[in-house]
């Protein structure tokens, strides 16, 4: 297989999915595995940058096409016109996300060359949701999730979470407020999970994405360092 390409998953009771594929350049020993998971405007350059970082890291890295459902594959929504991305996410149940991401797990284990046993999962916006559902469905390793809006619509499920969590908010998001990011944190801490939670002060919705007017640098470096050391130590 190439380092770099698509692979087609099959998920029940929907179309085939698409997933881009980010290989390490070593091939010596068990790879980590980790699903990353779109923001809302689909796998697009970021995306795929994102899990080529983490291959360069040594994981095998999956970004699957969360969309497949409702767009084309390949499809990728415009920063500035949320509209182009609306009714992709209000068609995207949380049982779609939960089939989809077990689509993705299922291809990381059943590679020869992933250790079953550490597989993780990032998200990114509408994806950090996704992470934090991954993290209640599957027997993940850990998780971490990047300014995911509506995820207090998911705490129902905190019960079920498997292992660490992550979790990245902006203090300038305009998009989640305090309150939520509080109800999602008081339901871990109720729950007994072990989480962190970090809240980069000075930064807005979609600081990691370079391609956003919101790329904040600082913040972005800090959470990559975080994100590594908090799956090394998972």
């Amino acid at each position: 297989m190439e380092n770099k390409t698509y692979v087609e998953l099959q998920v029940p009771d929907s179309s085939a999915m698409n997933a881009y594929i980010s290989l390490p350049e070593t091939t010596d020993g068990k790879k980590l595995g980790i699903i990353v998971v779109q923001e809302a405007f689909g796998v697009n350059s970021h995306i795929k940058r994102v899990t080529d970082k983490f291959a360069a890291e040594g994981y095998v890295a999956i970004a699957p096409e969360f969309f497949h459902r409702t767009a084309p594959s390949g499809f990728q929504g415009d920063y500035n016109n949320f509209d182009s991305v609306a009714p992709h996410i209000q068609g995207l149940t949380n049982q779609h996300l939960a089939d989809d991401l077990k689509a993705a797990y299922e291809w990381l284990i059943s590679q020869d060359n992933v250790d079953p046993e550490r597989i993780f999962c990032v998200g990114y916006c509408m994806g950090g949701r996704a992470a934090f559902i991954a993290n209640t469905a599957l027997p993940l390793k850990a998780a971490v999730s990047y300014y995911g809006g509506r995820m207090d619509s998911a705490l129902d499920l905190v019960k079920n979470i498997h292992g660490k969590h992550l979790f990245f908010w902006g203090g300038l998001d305009k998009h989640i407020p305090k309150e939520q990011i509080d109800r999602v944190t008081q339901a871990m801490t109720d729950a007994g999970k072990d989480y962190v939670n970090v809240v980069f002060s000075k930064a807005d919705h979609g600081f990691n994405s370079d391609d956003r007017s919101s790329f904040n640098a600082a913040a972005s470096s800090e959470a990559w360092t975080l994100t590594f050391q908090f799956l090394k130590n998972a």
